[in-house]
């Protein structure tokens, strides 16, 4: 009876990983939303694209747009995408 419980066990529960719905850093992805950083950027040197962290304080930085993939990808929470400098890039800076 107990190995009988056991095998049902097995078969009735989950996959470990099975509930996690969002990839995990450097794993590929198709649209930003698969990430748990909620970046998916393109990796222009070997194609397709993979999940990379948001731009901490003073990296660069883009806004998260409404296509699938990121070029730049946008700040980390409580950062802002600014630029300081009409000429410079936009970059990460609290405010």
């Amino acid at each position: 009876m107990a190995m009988a419980l056991v095998l049902l066990a097995g078969v009735l529960l989950p996959c470990p990983g099975e509930f996690l719905p969002f990839k995990k850093r450097f794993m590929k992805c198709s649209h930003h939303s698969e990430c748990v950083s909620d970046c998916c950027l393109m990796n222009l040197d070997h194609g397709g694209a993979f999940c990379a962290p948001k731009a901490r304080i003073a990296m660069l930085c883009l806004f998260q747009t409404k296509g699938a993939l990121n070029v730049i990808c946008p700040c980390q929470s409580g950062l802002s995408c600014i630029s300081k400098d009409p000429i410079c890039s936009r970059r990460c800076h609290l405010i």
